[in-house]
């Protein structure tokens, strides 16, 4: 079993930035794939930045430049810079984690005002 701690998240002006991070912990080993996905109201949940197989990150287009995760430097974390902020990037923020099936943190709201 995976448990996954969120933090960061909030209220920011268009053009700002704010940082996600996230912890995983339980009866786990070293965790490969993780990353972020977020879902906005009334859309479905998208991916947004994740290391996929072999630590190989992905980005949404949409976030390309302006977003980057890392890992974090406690073992099994993982960070969400987000630069740049838009009024579209709007949203719930999950912490998402592969280890035998998918995890999903909580979520963490992150509001961008135009």
């Amino acid at each position: 079993q995976v448990q996954l701690l969120e933090s960061g998240g909030g209220l920011v002006q268009a053009g700002g930035s704010l940082r996600l991070s996230c912890a995983a912990s339980g009866s786990i080993f070293s965790i490969d794939q993780m990353g972020w996905y977020r879902q906005a109201p009334g859309k479905q949940r998208e991916l947004v930045a994740t290391f996929g197989i072999g630590s190989r990150r992905n980005y949404a287009d949409s976030v390309k430049g302006r977003f980057t995760i890392s890992r974090g430097n406690a073992q099994n974390s993982v960070n969400l810079q987000m630069n740049s902020l838009k009024p579209e990037d709007t949203a719930v923020y999950y912490c998402w984690v592969y280890y035998a099936r998918d995890y999903w943190g909580q979520g963490t709201q992150v509001t961008v005002s135009s």
